[in-house]
Parts: structure tokens; C-alpha cells; sequence
């Protein structure tokens, strides 16, 4: 009976996480990681059992401690206790952000397991992760994708790989994104996903993100990752052959598939998810990303081929223009202007430490927080 912690319980992965281990009796919810949402981590408490769980406020870690009668870390540490634990077999990475870099390397430095959902963790600290590949197994539907595209074909037959982007909500939008609305950018078209992901999608940060993901889990060069728009996303990555063929990977818009391909690899079991239907599709068409409109994509390739301070520096000036967006405090076109004015004041080329990746990251905060206040 595998024993799974969950990082990021509450959020949009964590949730069908839970929901799919529903449906596998032979997983147990060993450990329960939340942020701020209380409630629903008290339900998830009372319904699995877990040996211990986090949450960030230490009243609300106080109270779930009296009720439940279990630990309830509310420190960072209390995370990698609970990845680190003998009993621990799988941690599902599912964390918003960079904050989860620090628990995901604890856990394979354990040994652990890891099913990894968090591709900020690859962005900022890409070539400490990668250290322990064979333990990494990928949830993103794009990098699912790729990992059962690639099996046990040979590295050298493939010319690169092929990234399929929703194009968000804004792809065929003729307004002034300046003046969108925050309800209309978490509007996603295909996915049903938390507020920090649906912006990064509107943006077209997130495929991004996925890029320089991609990067590090394939170990493709740059140039050898395209990005196509498919509004459809029955289509979620391709490989390219020497040849110039293509192969791609089909699947229902459903997380809950590539969440239980990480549970289960190499195994793969019946879902419960309902099985593609080809003929009942309308059509699958492609397009071009418009990087004059969307300048995040321009960004990450940029930041992810001079490496260095610059990758966590986007990643961390990303993370607060989006929060700073979804209050109110900048508009949406602004937060590509201000990854944009952040990156430029660090350095590429070198491979930081975990300790220098913290303190860019804190440094890229505070510049990206002075960058809004310079625009009001």
C-alpha cells in the first residue's frame, strides 16, 4: 500500500489527486499539505486520515492539532518532516510557486518518490532536481505526454519536441488586454484550474514555464522546443523524428489522467475518466503564438537559455505581478512589463546553490514590487 503526501492538497491538483486516489484502494494518504484554505482541509482531514497534515496559519494548525488529534505543522520545516518520513513512499508536488522547491528536493534527497506538478520547482532549480531524475515522474499533461511518447525510444531518433498551448482566453481576442477584467482572464476555455495558473495561461507564462520545464525533464536545447496553439487541448504534446515525423499524444481535457499515470508508473490502470471519443470531435486545429501580444513566452525562452539568476528572477517577478493583478493593484498587460524589467537585472550562465536560489528569489520579489510602484 503505497503512502502518498500530498503538497498542495487543497489546490486544483491536490484536489484530483484525492479524487483519483478514490478510485485506488491501494493508496493511502499518508500526509496532507495546505496554504491558507482551512475548511477544506478539515474535510480532507476527516476523510482520509491522514498521520499528519500543514497548513500556513499556526491558529488554524492549532485547532486542526485539537480536533483531529494528529501533528499539524504550520513551519516550513513541518513540510519536509512530513516528505521526509520513513512511511513516506510518493509525494505528490502540487504546491503553487517556488515555495515548493525547498520540500521537492527534501523528498528526493530521501529517496522519495516524486510526482511533480510544480514546474516552478524546474525553473528556478532545474539543475539541482534533475540530480535525481529517476525519481521524478511528471503530472503536467504536456510533460505526461512527452514521458510516455519518448518510452524506450532512442534519444538520438528525435529531432525535438512539440508543446500544445490552449492559447488561453485571449487567443482570438480583439480587445485591449490592458483593459480585461480579472473574472475574464480566470475564464480558461478548456481547463478548470486554480487562480495562479489561469492567469499564467491567459499571459501564455505558463507554456513558458512548461518550456523550461520541458528542458530539464528531456534534456532538449532550446531550440528543439516548439510551442503550437491548439484551442481543442485533445493534443497534449508531440515528439518530432529525425525523419520529420510527427507522433502525438490524444487524451481527454481530464487532469485526473496523467495525475494517475504518476501514482501508478510505470503501471497503467482503468480510469474512470471517460475514454476519448475521435469521432465525436469537431475538428483539431492549430496557430501561431502572437508574441507581440503575449510577450511572456518570448520571456521564459529568453531566461531559459541564459540560465542562471534569470530563470528564478521570472519566475519569481511572474509570481508576484499575477497576485498583484488578481487585487487589483496593476492591470493584466502590465505583468509581462514587469517580468520583463525585473529579469534584466540579473545574471545568466552560472548554477546557483539552493541558498542563492532563495535570495535571488527574495531579491527578484522586492524589484518586482518596486517595478508596480513605480506604475501606481
Amino acid at each position: 500500500m503505497p503512502n502518498v503526501v500530498i503538497l498542495g492538497s487543497t489546490g486544483s491538483i491536490g484536489t484530483q489527486t484525492l479524487d483519483v486516489i478514490r478510485t485506488l484502494p491501494e493508496f493511502k494518504v499518508l500526509g496532507l499539505a495546505a496554504g491558507t484554505n482551512f475548511r477544506l482541509l478539515r474535510q480532507q482531514i476527516a476523510e482520509f486520515k491522514p498521520q499528519f497534515a500543514s497548513i500556513l496559519s499556526p491558529e488554524h494548525a492549532s485547532a486542526l492539532r485539537e480536533e483531529f488529534s494528529i501533528p499539524v505543522y504550520s513551519e516550513e520545516d513541518g513540510l519536509e518532516e512530513m516528505v521526509t518520513d520513513p512511511r513516506c513512499d510518493l509525494v505528490v508536488a502540487a504546491m503553487v510557486g517556488a515555495a515548493g522547491l525547498k520540500p521537492t528536493l527534501a523528498a528526493l534527497q530521501a529517496g522519495k518518490r516524486v510526482a511533480l506538478a510544480n514546474k516552478e520547482t524546474l525553473v528556478a532549480g532545474g539543475h539541482l532536481v534533475m540530480r535525481y531524475r529517476d525519481q521524478l515522474v511528471p503530472i503536467d499533461s504536456e510533460h505526461s505526454a512527452l514521458w510516455q511518447l519518448f518510452g524506450g525510444r532512442k534519444r538520438e531518433d528525435i529531432a525535438g519536441i512539440v508543446l500544445t498551448a490552449s492559447g488561453g482566453p485571449f487567443y482570438s481576442y480583439k480587445g485591449d488586454l490592458g483593459e480585461v477584467t480579472i473574472d475574464q482572464a480566470l475564464a480558461h476555455p478548456r481547463w478548470n484550474m486554480g487562480g495562479k495558473i489561469s492567469i499564467d495561461s491567459a499571459t501564455l507564462m505558463n507554456k513558458g514555464l512548461e518550456v523550461i520545464e520541458a528542458h530539464w525533464l528531456f534534456d532538449f536545447p532550446y531550440d528543439a522546443i516548439d510551442v503550437v496553439v491548439h484551442p481543442q487541448s485533445i493534443i497534449h504534446s508531440l515528439i518530432r523524428l529525425q525523419d520529420g515525423a510527427l507522433l502525438a499524444h490524444l487524451g481527454t481535457t481530464d487532469m485526473r489522467l496523467p495525475i494517475q499515470y504518476a501514482l501508478t508508473y510505470p503501471q497503467v490502470q482503468k480510469s474512470p475518466v471517460k475514454p476519448l471519443d475521435l469521432a465525436a470531435l469537431d475538428g483539431l486545429t492549430f496557430g501561431t503564438v502572437d508574441h507581440e501580444r503575449f510577450p511572456s513566452l518570448r520571456l521564459a525562452y529568453t531566461a531559459g537559455r541564459e540560465g542562471g539568476a534569470k530563470p528564478i528572477a521570472l519566475n519569481a517577478a511572474n509570481e508576484e505581478a499575477v497576485w498583484a493583478f488578481l487585487e487589483g493593484r496593476i492591470k493584466f498587460s502590465q505583468i509581462p512589463e514587469v517580468v520583463s524589467e525585473v529579469i534584466q537585472a540579473f545574471q545568466g550562465k552560472s548554477f546557483p546553490t539552493l541558498e542563492e536560489i532563495l535570495a535571488i528569489d527574495a531579491e527578484a520579489r522586492l524589484q518586482a514590487q518596486a517595478c508596480m510602484g513605480r506604475r501606481g
